[in-house]
């Protein structure tokens, strides 16, 4: 049997993108992860919609040459996307490795795209997506100091070995406008459910894009918002420094921060008993549901997760839940399975893997909760 090429297998690198379910970082119980991407074209081929397959691959190519010389990629995995099964593109999609565009339409990824990962780093490189390359870092909690270094590293070292396209004037240039300039986008997956269910999430939101923010769904552009889970970005990447997009992104998400605690409090002392009752109920669902779609699983995480985050439910571990939101999601769940679940029975098995997984956390009884029986918190 030949042995399949490692730049061609996905078991060469399983761990890959697992890094920021650890809950470490700030804010852990409400910033699930941070992530910082650069966008970068090289000279000399054509990008965006022009370019061909000859561009891709010559692209890529090059890639493959540079890497030895870049140290963050040392002991690097390349992955073709276009030789790799349609799961393991999927595995990559759910963990946020790649894009909804890199796998491109129903026919699969083009020749030349590739996933590069990191040995050692939470590192990768989308190579041909919107762009030539997409430079990413992500990390557990609000982190965007430490994955901004990452990712500015490797965007020095590709640099030295690479020619970026680049405008004394309007900076790095790439496919898409909004681009243009630093060529950074840099994002923080927030669970905001206080603001949600305080009816104060409105107001939040527009005053992030009053700021030059921007927020999206789990998946970013495109996604829709599930369980209150938001991804906050920066909107705009022409004008500022990379260092000053960062800080601000990071001054603002920490105001978000401050919200969402006073609204978790407020609901502590305006509504306790509601605010109970919504968390045991969905605690309740997920230890003994037989089926559950992803959307309602991640509803009901949302509940579970802010009563870890107030110490209603503290034999539940924010680790459990960012593992059970990524494991429960249909390719990782067809991996487990060794087969295609078709969604009814995606749907059994997401439930029995969600109880199974609770189940080892310990069962969380009455007596658990600081709550006595009129739903007064102490």
């Amino acid at each position: 049997m030949k042995a399949r090429d490692p730049m061609e297998d996905l078991t060469a690198v399983p761990d890959s993108g697992l890094g920021w379910l650890d809950a470490s970082g700030d804010h852990a119980d409400i910033v699930l992860s941070t992530r910082v991407r650069l966008a970068r074209n090289l000279q000399g081929h054509a990008f965006g919609p022009r370019a061909r397959i000859n561009d891709r691959e010559a692209v890529l190519d090059r890639v493959r040459e540079a890497k030895t010389g870049v140290v963050p990629l040392d002991g690097c995995t390349v992955v073709n996307l276009q030789a790799l099964d349609s799961r393991s593109r999927r595995i990559l999609l759910e963990r946020r490795l790649i894009s909804r565009e890199l796998l491109g339409d129903g026919s699969g990824p083009a020749r030349g795209t590739a996933l590069v990962l990191s040995g050692h780093q939470p590192l990768s490189v989308m190579v041909n997506e919107e762009d030539h390359l997409r430079l990413q870092s992500i990390v557990a909690g609000l982190r965007l100091q430490e994955a901004w270094s990452l990712v500015d590293r490797l965007d020095e070292d590709i640099g030295q070995q690479l020619p970026y396209a680049f405008h004394h004037e309007f900076g790095f240039l790439t496919s898409c406008p909004t681009n243009v300039g630093t060529g950074v986008r840099a994002s923080v997956l927030m669970h905001l459910p206080g603001l949600v269910l305080t009816k104060e999430i409105g107001k939040v939101l527009q005053g992030l894009t009053q700021v030059g923010l921007t927020f999206r769904g789990l998946y970013g552009e495109g996604s829709e918002v599930v369980g209150n889970f938001f991804q906050v970005s920066n909107q705009t990447t022409l004008g500022k420094t990379e260092e000053d997009l960062v800080d601000h992104l990071d001054k603002m998400v920490r105001r978000v921060i401050q919200f969402e605690s006073h609204a978790r409090q407020v609901l502590l002392r305006d509504a306790p008993a509601v605010t109970e009752d919504k968390i045991c109920r969905a605690y309740g669902l997920l230890r003994y549901a037989r089926t559950l779609s992803f959307e309602e699983l991640m509803n009901l995480l949302s509940g579970v997760r802010l009563g870890t985050s107030l110490k209603l439910l503290p034999g539940v571990r924010v680790y459990t839940l960012n593992k059970l939101m990524l494991f429960t999601q249909s390719a990782h769940l067809e991996q487990a399975a060794g087969r295609d679940l078709p969604p009814h029975e995606g749907d059994v098995h997401r439930a029995v893997y969600v109880r199974r997984v609770l189940a080892m956390e310990g069962d969380v009884d009455q007596d658990s909760f600081p709550g006595d029986a009129t739903g007064e918190v102490a």
